[in-house]
């Protein structure tokens, strides 16, 4: 209740909002209005990658305060061009061209998907089953999960969803030793049958965020790269959860060893929560006139300093090795446990961006106990989320990328705990 009116504040809030209030972060931690502390296993909205408020970063924004905080992206200003300069110089070579007129993950990707459709000519989008293009009217149309469109009646034309490289659940039911790339072959069939025939793009999570932690398969990325370059399809990668470290690598396509067309990044490029989205190109795809795709807060001069400072801590190598090994102790620690608790399916990820696969008894998939364990941690201090919204089956995983050894260790021993609550008090395992 609020201390002078008794209003209860959550009676103001459109949408559904929980009992705490926080009031103060420091790196991997959060603490609320009653003084307990939770360790933010999803960074924020997988956006904190230098946690809360990284030193250097608020002492970027606050010197860029004092000279200019918001200019036209008609205008040049140091950031934006310093910003520019440093995603040319640590994205793959063949990506020569920044846009910053977009400020978030959403419409960054409808900018590269209108880029692809004015350079090609052509209409339609693949996006893979389980693939989350954005929260915009257009983007939730280009999902992969019909959850998100379903609510709405109008939806963008030419919408061409296809399997993903789900191998744990292959739509194929095939094995991914023997399977020769089948879902990157079959997409043909998808053109052929489903499309208008005029295909402009496709748009994928090189390891998909909503969707579930799915991790393609050694050498699925590379054939798509080959086949969309055989078929002048425009290959995008949306890295907006994977990109800046969040894989052990600057950017996923490194991981990967695959360079796209196209990537779009947002969420972490501001390091500790401001807003600011990029689209980084080939030289050949420039030439989309500037007021077809242009948002009043893109290319945000404040963000953009902030980004600066997050763009040099980021591409250290000794960063990025923190990265790898914090990731690789929680991951190997939670795939131990898979001997002890059978309703753990899988265990899954690259670096800091990892999921936790819950099942029934049958194999099925499991959002009741996914659901649970979700609570079971929040329980006891550790925020995650629930893949698809809160409705899937899978833990996602995402600490901020300062995260140390001791506390890999600590949020290892905290999922110990909540799945040994988790497995005494289900009535069915």
């Amino acid at each position: 209740m609020h201390p002078v009116t008794g209003v209860n504040p959550k009676d103001d809030a459109y949408y559904e909002l929980g009992d705490v209030r926080l009031v103060r972060g420091e790196g991997v931690r959060m603490w609320d209005s009653d003084g307990r502390e939770y360790l933010d296993c999803v960074s924020g909205t997988f956006n904190l990658v230098l946690g809360h408020n990284h030193p250097a970063v608020v002492a970027a924004i606050k010197g860029q305060v004092d000279d200019l905080v918001f200019a036209s992206s008609s205008f040049q200003t140091d950031p934006t061009n310093r910003v520019m300069r440093q995603l040319v110089e640590l994205t793959p070579d063949n990506l020569t061209r920044v846009n910053l007129r977009s400020s978030g993950g959403s419409t960054a990707n409808e900018g590269a998907i209108k880029i692809a459709q004015w350079h090609t000519g052509r209409r339609d989008v693949i996006v893979p089953f389980r693939g989350h293009v954005g929260q915009t009217v257009a983007a939730a149309g280009w999902n992969g999960s019909a959850r998100i469109r379903a609510p709405f009646q109008q939806h963008m034309p030419g919408a061409l969803h296809v399997p993903d490289p789900y191998c744990h659940r292959c739509f194929y039911a095939q094995d991914p030793e023997s399977c020769g790339k089948l879902c990157v072959d079959r997409i043909d069939d998808f053109i052929t049958y489903a499309s208008t025939g005029s295909v402009a793009a496709m748009i994928i999570e090189p390891i998909s965020g909503v969707g579930g932690n799915v991790v393609p398969p050694p050498g699925y990325l590379q054939r798509l790269k080959e086949f969309c370059t055989e078929r002048e399809i425009v290959l995008i990668f949306d890295e907006n959860q994977t990109g800046l470290g969040r894989t052990g690598s600057l950017f996923a396509a490194d991981h990967f060893g695959v360079a796209p067309n196209m990537i779009t990044v947002s969420k972490g490029l501001t390091g500790s929560g401001l807003p600011l989205a990029a689209i980084i190109t080939e030289e050949e795809l420039v030439g989309m006139p500037r007021n077809l795709h242009g948002f009043t807060y893109g290319s945000h001069t404040l963000s953009a300093a902030a980004a600066v400072v997050t763009l040099d801590i980021v591409k250290q190598p000794e960063f990025l090795a923190n990265v790898r090994a914090t990731g690789g102790i929680i991951l190997d620690r939670l795939t131990a446990l898979k001997e002890r608790f059978d309703f753990l399916d899988d265990v899954r990820g690259v670096g800091l961006m990892l999921g936790v696969e819950l099942a029934e008894p049958d194999g099925s998939k499991s959002p009741r106990l996914a659901t649970a364990l979700s609570k079971a941690l929040a329980d006891l201090g550790v925020i995650t989320r629930v893949s698809e919204h809160g409705l899937g089956n899978v833990i996602e995983l995402r600490p901020p990328l300062v995260l140390t050894i001791a506390d890999a260790h600590l949020i290892a021993d905290r999922f110990a705990e909540a799945l040994e609550s988790v497995w005494t008090s289900s009535p069915s395992r």
